[in-house]
């Protein structure tokens, strides 16, 4: 058992980077969705409150996470919109989380997942294989 955790530890800053870089894929195209109508076309009015700016830090925030540029600041702000997108849009429609308005649940997994994936972010930095490390020259773990 020993030598599973200890092969599994060493892969942690590899793991580390790819949970980062997909989700902030993922998070980008919520922003791309919202601001340029792609892949899913969203409607939004451009510049309309709060929806055009929850895209724009979607999409700004999401490549900076997803390329590991600026990780900790990004993640802070991103963490905190989904937590505001949360209270303020999701959990007023209903109690649970899991399942969409239309079947008696809010919608907003989503937004918790996000939430709770960046706030990871903030502590752990990018990772390994980001451009944060590769900017300071030292290796992150």
């Amino acid at each position: 058992m020993n030598n599973l955790n200890t092969r599994l530890e060493a892969l942690t800053p590899t793991v580390l980077s790819l949970v980062r870089a997909v989700f902030g894929f993922l998070f980008t195209l919520f922003g791309t969705s919202v601001l340029f109508d792609w892949p899913i076309a969203m409607g939004v009015p451009t510049g309309s409150w709060p929806g055009w700016y929850a895209g724009l830090i979607e999409f700004v925030g999401g490549l900076l996470i997803m390329t590991g540029l600026f990780t900790r600041i990004a993640a802070f702000i991103c963490s905190g919109a989904m937590a505001v997108a949360y209270f303020w849009q999701h959990q007023p429609l209903a109690l649970w989380p899991i399942v969409d308005p239309q079947y008696g649940g809010n919608g907003g997994l989503p937004s918790i997942a996000f939430c709770f994936v960046f706030f990871l972010l903030v502590f752990t930095g990018g990772g390994r294989y980001s451009l944060d490390a590769w900017r300071s020259r030292t290796p992150q773990p």
